[in-house]
């Protein structure tokens, strides 16, 4: 009998915090690397966390869809998939709307603010989507063997 030698959920967490720090150094290291541009959106860290635990919240929710029904499991992933990309929708949106009020208070130029921010976070979103795809998919080939 074959053992299953997929990404379990401990070694999940192990090399998610893992990746998470490896991520927040590199963050913490732009600043100081490129001091003459801005790299960081005013909020990065909100993302991060919101992106982080989003993450760490969809693979738990397919690693247990997997686990239930194995047949279905590229239907968890896809699950998992949507519902962290209509929260994540959300959070934009929500950020957005936040950021047009000060807009109209202050009376400041945001677009490079803006552009800043999209990229963090479509950047911070696909690298931890990557990570979970990588899991999930991991744990899916193991089991069909």
């Amino acid at each position: 009998m074959l053992k299953f030698k997929g990404l379990g959920l401990q070694r999940f967490i192990l090399y998610y915090v893992l990746y998470t720090a490896l991520l927040a150094g590199i963050a913490l290291s732009l600043p100081h690397l490129f001091t003459d541009v801005k790299l960081l959106a005013d909020k990065f860290w909100l993302v991060f966390g919101f992106l982080g635990g989003l993450t760490f919240v969809a693979f738990i929710l397919a690693f247990l869809g997997i686990k239930r029904n194995p047949e279905t499991g590229v239907l968890a992933i896809m699950g998992s998939i949507a519902v962290k990309m209509l929260f994540s929708m959300a959070f934009v949106l929500i950020y957005s709307l936040n950021a047009r009020k000060k807009v109209l208070i202050n009376g400041v130029n945001t677009e490079e603010k803006d552009l800043v921010f999209i990229f963090n976070f479509f950047s911070l979103y696909l690298l931890f989507t990557f990570f979970e795809i990588y899991g999930l998919l991991r744990n899916l080939r193991h089991q069909n063997k």
